[in-house]
């Protein structure tokens, strides 16, 4: 089993109960308000009520092999223990930041010891997800023979980082950031244990700053309770709070989930919620310039040529935060988050792009046909090079300029129609002159 020192051991608040924090006990809050029971245990309903996956494992005081996916703080690691002690079976711990293959080895040798006294042995894997696929290797063929159990804890997507094979053995169970309630329960029973007392606007700023994780919440309560003898107020709070309590990680999945949910949000032509997704990557610690990045991608993918100066408007925000910096020029890349999502959109040049990559790779390489190639030289005049070609400023016609007729795709290969501009903006004009352009290349005369 885990013991209360193990580098696994994380807290995440309980019922107040019978137990009195011993004031020789010098461990952070969080590991001392670190449940014992399930009982105890709070949040998560959408998996622990009775009629749900894991409150009926709990009942039949079972285990099976699965992963646990969420955010930090949100009880994956003290939920694993606990289920496993539910079900009477041993839990062999592993943390994939500091393991490697001879501790996997040593866990499953000790899992076959276990095996031979008739226990169950359940390895645990916390932030599996760091293990590389020869390490998750290690274990499988034991977790296929049944010779253990598996439960890994991960705040990355399981889908990307642990190996098919494995996952294919496990049910993914995926954690909730916790409830404004939830927080609030912690928060309290947390307070009582630590006789002291917290003002109602103090709790309440901590719940929201907590952002759904208990950790994060009892780090900062027993931060503000050395900042004052008496009750704790919000100043306290506020001093404990600091700067930089971020969500996601530049390479984890809540951060590449909050892009997807500002560009959406973009295309959707909603500026009002992406400009809430960009300040909340913001918030995030994401850095501008990736942001900047987006915004250009974004302007060329979903808006081209409906609008042409997305574009140019997206370069020039870029530009301006390169000069400005952080947090001036941060007020440019808003401006382009407001304009991109309130102009008309267009994903025409987006889809002409790929329809002609795909019929470049996979037809062959046709060559330049002799009338749309440069003569240089005599002698490349004198093979034929650039004969017969029309120059479309020679040939004037309603339109303009325009060679009716002219055929600029290579011999062999038949015109074809990548770009189909929309009525959007001003590809509804495009759409109309190409149109128009179309109409006299089918009146001009063959031969």
């Amino acid at each position: 089993m885990l013991k209360d020192d193990d580098q696994l051991s994380i807290a995440l608040g309980s019922s107040e109960g019978s137990r009195k924090d011993s004031h020789a006990d010098h461990r952070p809050l969080a590991e001392r308000r670190r449940p014992t029971t399930l009982n105890e245990y709070v949040g998560q309903t959408h998996l622990l009520a009775d009629d749900k996956p894991l409150g009926i494992l709990a009942r039949q005081r079972s285990i099976t092999s699965m992963v646990l996916w969420g955010p930090p703080g949100t009880g994956k690691t003290t939920l694993a223990r606990l289920l496993v002690e539910n079900a009477g079976a041993d839990l062999i711990g592993l943390s994939a930041v500091l393991s490697g293959v001879k501790d996997i080895r040593a866990a499953v040798t000790q899992a076959e010891v276990t095996r031979q006294s008739g226990q169950q042995s359940v390895l645990f894997v916390d932030e599996v997800h760091r293990f590389n696929k020869a390490q998750q290797d290690a274990f499988l063929p034991h977790v296929e023979s049944g010779a253990l159990t598996f439960i890994g804890a991960t705040t990355e997507n399981p889908s990307f980082e642990v190996n098919s094979a494995l996952l294919s053995r496990a049910r993914v169970f995926v954690l909730k950031p916790l409830e404004s309630n939830d927080l609030d329960k912690i928060c309290e029973a947390a307070v009582v244990s630590m006789q002291r007392k917290i003002d109602a606007q103090a709790r309440n700023l901590l719940v929201a700053r907590a952002d759904g994780d208990a950790r994060r919440l009892l780090n900062v309560l027993e931060l503000a309770a050395q900042f004052t003898d008496g009750e704790i107020h919000l100043d306290a709070i506020n001093a404990a709070l600091g700067e930089g309590l971020r969500r996601f990680d530049k390479g984890g999945d809540e951060f590449y989930e909050q892009i997807s949910a500002l560009h959406k949000s973009i295309r959707g032509s909603d500026p009002d919620a992406s400009l809430y997704w960009f300040c909340r990557m913001l918030d995030g610690g994401a850095d501008p310039r990736y942001i900047g990045r987006r915004l250009v991608r974004l302007a060329a993918e979903d808006i081209g040529n409906a609008d042409p100066r997305a574009l140019q408007l997206a370069l020039a925000a870029v530009e301006s935060y390169e000069r400005l910096g952080s947090p001036e020029g941060e007020l440019s890349l808003a401006q382009a988050v407001l304009y991109l999502a309130s102009v008309p959109k267009s994903d025409a040049t987006y889809q002409a792009f790929n329809a002609a990559m795909a019929l470049v790779r996979n037809s062959p390489s046709h060559p330049v046909p002799m009338h749309l190639r440069n003569a240089p030289t005599a002698l490349m005049k004198d093979m034929g090079y650039g004969r017969d070609y029309r120059h479309a400023h020679n040939e004037q016609t309603a339109e303009g300029a325009y060679a009716a007729g002219e055929h600029y795709f290579p011999d062999g290969l038949s015109a074809q129609q990548f770009y189909h501009p929309t009525d959007q903006g001003l590809e509804r004009q495009i759409r109309e002159r190409l149109a128009r352009l179309k109409s006299l290349q089918r009146a001009e005369p063959e031969g």
